[in-house]
């Protein structure tokens, strides 16, 4: 009898102590709109599997890619509240809340991709990282996400600030972007992003201003655009952030671990946009698109009064990005 009973008290705490076990692993939700194999989602889905490896499967991550949590303002507000744990955020909305860092949403702000990475890597991405972690933001900084550059797509070439001058552009209701168009003596026009293929296959626009990724997947070339203007107006980085109220749940270990995965993700994320980029740059020109080189320092040039306007209070700022070599 008394053998029973222990042998039942054996395996009574085995049962219970495998439980605890399993209880104890911790799955992160992460969120983003894009597709799964998109570079920000694929970036956080391999950065969950190494989480998952060096803690034995104690901690991982699921990701919802393709919008399943929602937009980019309502997976912010989730993120927030710590119904999610993971989220990659484009800095519309962070700069809604920390107006600092909407110094990388004017145009020219970068001299280009290497420029634009030396800064997020130096002393003014640090300074940043840390007042979006400080901030009432609610969120813990975990790394500067590529999402590129901006540049003209167009039925006609545009090469020069006279040949912008008048051509319908469609922009998003954005008080950066439409002064920068109209300083380019452009005629900036307000639509959603899913009016613009049907708008310019109709003449109510005569060009759009998107990376390459876009001016493929939206089949603009259809619609009968057929340039791809190198201005690179606009090249604005996208944050990858922990939610603040989940991360100080986390031991100080977990913390620096998944710290330097993000790390290691931000690295990852800036390859796997290169090559991203490259492939719709080569579908487009297998369809006769021409990539074709600006001369940008009379665009930059134009474009200064918004700089003036829009990054006055943060002059310091600007100064510090434009000396970062």
């Amino acid at each position: 009898m008394l053998r029973r009973k222990l042998a039942v008290s054996a395996l009574t705490f085995s049962l219970l102590m495998g439980s605890a076990a399993a209880m104890a692993k911790t799955v992160f939700i992460a969120s983003d709109v894009h597709p799964a194999d998109y570079p920000t989602t694929a970036a956080v889905i391999h950065m969950g599997e190494k989480l998952s490896q060096q803690t034995d499967g104690r901690l991982s991550i699921r990701m919802f890619p393709s919008g399943q949590m929602g937009d980019e303002s309502t997976t912010l507000e989730k993120t927030r509240a710590g119904a999610i744990d993971i989220l990659r955020v484009s800095m519309s909305p962070v700069g809604g809340i920390l107006p600092q860092v909407s110094v990388f949403n004017m145009p020219f702000v970068f001299r280009d991709t290497d420029h634009q990475h030396k800064v997020l890597d130096g002393d003014v991405g640090s300074k940043l990282a840390k007042e979006i972690t400080d901030s009432k933001l609610g969120l813990v900084f975990l790394g500067w996400m590529d999402a590129g550059s901006r540049s003209l797509i167009t039925k006609k070439p545009i090469t020069t600030l006279e040949d912008l001058k008048g051509v319908k552009i469609r922009l998003q209701n954005n008080p950066i972007g439409l002064d920068t168009f109209k300083a380019l003596g452009a005629n900036p026009i307000v639509l959603p992003v899913g009016d613009v293929f049907a708008s310019l296959q109709t003449g109510v626009i005569d060009a759009a201003e998107n990376n390459e990724p876009t001016f493929d997947t939206e089949n603009y070339v259809v619609a009968g655009t057929k340039y791809f203007d190198l201005t690179e107006h606009f090249m604005i980085p996208e944050v990858l952030a922990f939610s603040k109220r989940k991360w100080s749940k986390l031991s100080a270990e977990d913390q620096a671990l998944i710290t330097k995965l993000a790390q290691e993700a931000q690295a990852e994320e800036r390859v796997l946009w290169a090559e991203y980029v490259e492939k719709s740059k080569q579908r487009l020109q297998s369809q006769g698109v021409k990539f074709l080189p600006v001369d940008k320092k009379p665009f930059v040039d134009a474009t200064a009064p918004v700089r003036e306007k829009y990054g006055k209070q943060f002059s310091e700022l600007m100064q510090e990005i434009q000396d970062t070599k």
